[in-house]
């Protein structure tokens, strides 16, 4: 029996409150409105960014879906949708493109206006899809894919090739296009350049992935765990060091490492401390440095400003400067065609309902990416 127009009871992890685990539910799904598309989640990845909402590093409504990195198949559609149509297979974007704001249609912008920043936690109506034991639900970043089923605007959601595998591809909805369109797209690295990697989770690992596709001929990573190490390495990096082994400033230990020749750095833990340092180790006069870690919300940065006007860059960096909706169903296409290998980023695969399991990988360091099942 078709569940279009009708409301779908599913199951979904609900953050009640701060610092609190998920807990699983049965949720109430309204049928999309005029230019809403509702989506049966195949696959959802654990980001860093959905802790920063449970930490209350990042500022949400709650109760909250969380989730942002995913695949699924479109269930049904609203009014006026033309883009997708139910049985396509999709991925929720948490960065829109409506394609008519200033940044979509500007050809270096991708930071669309409709994007939820904010944790407005409702969708382009200013209400919300999602009801929990008689409450509202809010959403997430336009995509709230720690659910069954979910409902985004058509703003943010891409129809990709059928034959993606659902738990491979998800990662593109947000940590691997993050990292490595911060390389190829924001930093534009250059062929035979030095590079500095602040960071070797999975985003930082796809930046390293990003720099060796760009041709760098020195990829530096950095990390407190040793243990990143090893899949750093085989994923591009040329050599791996921790702060703790030395008693100087990293800026000073990578300038004699390279003879000052570190031309572009990436900054992807979201400490405001390692923004400084990364931005400190690129080259004074002619280097770049991206910023590609969620800073904690309601932080100020103190820094001296002689690290910029000797001439270096200081760029940020959203979902890798892709336009979602255009390069999306493209970075899906090069997989398939064996252009990088997402495989080496997964380290775990759950099914949904251990959800709680698959954050305590995260918090223990032991996983890169874990990819939730449903």
């Amino acid at each position: 029996m078709s569940t279009a127009g009708k409301v779908i009871k599913c199951k979904a992890a609900v953050l009640w409150e701060l610092n609190q685990p998920f807990s699983i539910e049965e949720i109430e799904v309204a049928p999309p409105k005029a230019k809403e598309v509702r989506i049966k989640i195949l696959a959802t990845g654990i980001c860093r960014t959905d802790d920063h909402v449970i930490k209350g590093a990042i500022v949400s409504k709650f109760p909250v879906i969380v989730g942002h990195e995913a695949t699924g198949v479109v269930e049904s559609i609203g009014e006026g949708v033309t883009t997708v149509k139910p049985g396509d297979k999709v991925i929720p974007l948490f960065v829109p493109q409506c394609r008519e704001c200033n940044a979509c249609r500007n050809p270096e912008g991708n930071l669309c206006i409709r994007s939820d920043i904010a944790g407005r936690g409702v969708l382009a109506d200013g209400t919300t899809r999602f009801m929990c034991k008689g409450k509202p639900v809010y959403h997430f970043m336009n995509t709230s894919t720690f659910t069954e089923y979910t409902v985004v605007d058509e703003s943010s959601v891409a129809k990709i090739d059928a034959a993606a595998p659902a738990e491979k591809v998800c990662l593109i909805g947000c940590g691997f296009s993050t990292g490595y369109g911060a390389a190829i797209k924001t930093g534009k690295v250059t062929p035979g350049s030095t590079c500095a990697v602040f960071g070797l989770g999975g985003v930082g690992l796809s930046v390293i992935m990003g720099c060796k596709s760009a041709g760098a001929s020195r990829i530096i990573g950095i990390d407190l765990n040793k243990d990143k190490f090893e899949k750093a390495l085989a994923l591009g990096a040329t050599e791996c060091i921790s702060p703790k082994d030395f008693t100087k400033p990293i800026s000073e230990v990578l300038s004699e490492m390279t003879g000052d020749t570190v031309k572009y750095t990436f900054e992807v833990i979201g400490r405001l401390e390692t923004m400084v340092d990364a931005l400190a180790s690129c080259h004074v006069n002619y280097g770049t440095s991206v910023v590609v870690g969620a800073p904690p919300s309601a932080k100020m940065l103190s820094f001296d400003p002689m690290l910029l006007l000797t001439g270096r860059t200081w760029k940020g960096c959203v979902f890798g400067g892709w336009k979602s909706r255009d390069d999306v169903p493209k970075l899906v296409t090069d997989f398939l065609a064996k252009k990088f290998d997402l495989n080496q980023l997964i380290s775990h695969v759950l099914p949904f309902k251990k959800i709680n399991e698959g954050f305590e990988l995260l918090y223990s360091g032991q996983s890169i990416r874990t990819v939730l099942t449903f």
